[in-house]
C-alpha cells in the first residue's frame, strides 16, 4: 500500500498507509529529539488520554527516521475554523475543555516542566540580567504535576466523526504548572498574529479554570523566553518583549 502524504511541517512530513500514520523526520533531524517525542507519546498514552498509539520507529533506505502510529481519522480544530469562521469562538472553547481535561491528569515520568525552563532560559540569548530575573521568577512560582502539552493549539487537536478529541504531537510534553501551558497556548495565538482569539481564549480559560489571569500572565516572560530558543527569526523581537519581566512587575 502506498504512503498518502497528509501534512507537512518544517523538518518533517506525515504519511498515511491505511490504519497508520507514518510521522517522517529529515534525515538530520536529530535522533535524540525523535526518540524523546516517542517516550512522551508512549507515557501520555499511559494516563489513558486520546493520543495515536505509537508502534514503532522505522529507518527508511534513505537515512531518514518515521514515527509509526494509528492513524486518527477526522479533523483538526484549526480544520473546522478554516470551515466554519462563524463558529471559531465554540471551537475555541472546546479547545479550552480538552485543554482542562489533559491538565487533569498526570504522568510523572516525563521530564519536569521547570527544568526544561531553566535551561531554555540559559539558552534564550537574553542578558545575564534578563535571565537572572526569569529565573528568580520561574523559582518562586508554584511547584505542579500537571501533564502539560507544550504547544496546545488548534492544529494538535484531531476531532473524530464520533465528537471525540485526539490530541496529537508531544515532543514538547512535560510535568509542571498548568498555567504556564496555557501561557504558552495564548503566545502561540499572538505569534500568529491572532490577539483577538489570545484575549478570548485567556479570559475564557481563566473563567472555566477558577484561575486568575494575572497567575497566567506571570508566566508568560518565562514561555516567551524558552520560545526563543527555537522559535522563528522573526519572531525574536516580539519575544523578546514579552520576555522583559519588567512589563509584569
Amino acid at each position: 500500500m502506498a504512503l498518502t502524504e497528509i501534512a507537512t511541517r518544517p523538518n518533517k512530513t506525515v504519511y498515511r498507509e491505511g490504519d497508520l500514520c507514518y510521522k517522517v523526520f529529515a534525515a538530520d533531524y536529530k535522533k535524540s529529539d525523535i526518540f524523546n517525542e516517542v517516550l512522551n507519546q508512549t507515557r501520555v498514552e499511559e494516563t489513558g488520554l486520546f493520543v495515536p498509539k505509537v508502534h514503532e520507529v522505522k529507518r527508511f533506505d534513505d537515512g531518514r527516521l518515521a514515527i509509526v502510529m494509528d492513524y486518527v481519522a477526522g479533523k483538526s480544530l484549526a480544520k473546522m475554523i478554516e470551515e466554519n469562521p462563524e463558529k471559531k469562538e465554540e471551537y475555541i472553547l472546546k479547545l479550552i475543555d480538552i485543554q482542562l481535561s489533559m491538565h487533569g491528569l498526570t504522568a510523572p515520568e516525563l521530564n519536569k516542566q521547570r527544568a526544561k525552563f531553566t535551561r531554555k532560559i540559559e539558552l534564550s540569548g537574553l542578558d545575564a540580567t534578563t535571565r537572572y530575573e526569569l529565573q528568580m521568577r520561574l523559582d518562586g512560582m508554584p511547584k505542579h504535576k500537571k501533564l502539560c502539552h507544550g504547544d496546545f493549539n488548534p492544529s494538535n487537536v484531531i476531532i473524530t466523526e464520533s465528537g471525540e478529541a485526539c490530541v496529537i504531537d508531544w515532543s514538547h510534553a512535560t510535568i509542571g504548572n498548568a498555567s504556564a501551558d496555557t501561557a504558552r497556548t495564548y503566545l502561540l495565538f499572538m505569534l500568529a498574529g491572532d490577539d483577538k482569539t489570545a484575549e478570548f481564549y485567556l479570559h475564557n480559560f481563566c473563567k472555566k479554570a477558577d484561575t486568575a489571569l494575572q497567575y497566567v500572565q506571570n508566566w508568560l516572560p518565562i514561555v516567551a523566553a524558552s520560545q526563543m530558543v527555537k522559535g522563528k527569526p522573526q519572531e525574536r523581537e516580539m519575544l523578546a518583549k514579552w520576555a522583559d519581566v519588567c512589563q509584569y512587575d
